[in-house]
C-alpha cells in the first residue's frame, strides 16, 4: 500500500472500480445498499488516475479503496469497506479479511470471482479478463480490462 498524492478531485475515501463491467457495477451497487457507511464511488474510466496515485495497470488489476493515507487493492478494498462500518461485527470481519490466514482465502476468493465475473449473474462478455491473463485465446468482445487480482494473490 502506498501513500496517496494530495489534492484528489473527488472526496476520499473513494471506491474505484471497473465501470465497463456490468458485474462489477452491480456488485458495487449491491454493497452500497448493504453497507450503512459507504465512500464515494467512481468507475476508473471517469477519473484522472494520477490524482489518486493509480495507474491503468493498477485499475485493470484490482478494484481500489483510496483513503487520504493509503490505497487498498482487491480483497483489501473489501476489508477497508467493512472496517468503515459502525457495526463491530462488520469491522471485525474486515480485520479478518486482511489478516493471514483469512487474507489468503479472501485473496483467492477475489481472484476466482474476478477471473470468472463474466460467468456470474450480471456478467457479460465485456467482463471477461483479457486472453493473455486467462492463458487462452479470447473472442474480441471478451478482450476487456477490469478490476482483478493478479496471480500473486495479495
Amino acid at each position: 500500500m502506498s501513500t496517496v498524492p494530495s489534492t484528489p478531485r473527488l472526496p476520499l475515501p473513494l471506491l474505484v472500480f471497473d465501470g465497463d463491467c456490468a458485474f462489477c457495477t452491480s456488485s458495487v451497487d449491491r454493497l452500497e445498499r448493504l453497507l450503512r457507511r459507504f465512500p464515494e464511488k467512481s468507475p476508473w474510466q471517469w477519473l484522472e488516475l494520477g490524482d489518486y496515485g493509480l495507474s491503468v495497470h493498477d485499475v485493470e488489476t484490482y478494484a481500489w479503496v483510496v483513503s487520504a493515507e493509503k490505497r487498498y487493492p482487491g480483497h483489501l478494498a473489501l476489508s477497508a469497506l467493512l472496517r468503515m462500518q459502525s457495526s463491530a461485527l462488520l469491522r471485525f470481519v474486515g480485520h479478518l479479511v486482511a489478516t493471514p490466514p483469512f487474507s489468503l482465502a479472501a485473496a483467492g476468493a477475489y481472484w476466482a470471482i474476478a477471473h470468472n465475473r463474466h460467468r456470474l449473474p450480471g456478467g457479460t462478455p465485456a467482463c471477461a479478463l483479457p486472453s493473455a491473463e486467462r492463458g487462452v485465446d479470447a473472442a474480441p468482445e471478451a478482450e476487456h480490462s477490469g478490476a482483478r487480482l493478479p496471480e500473486g494473490g495479495r
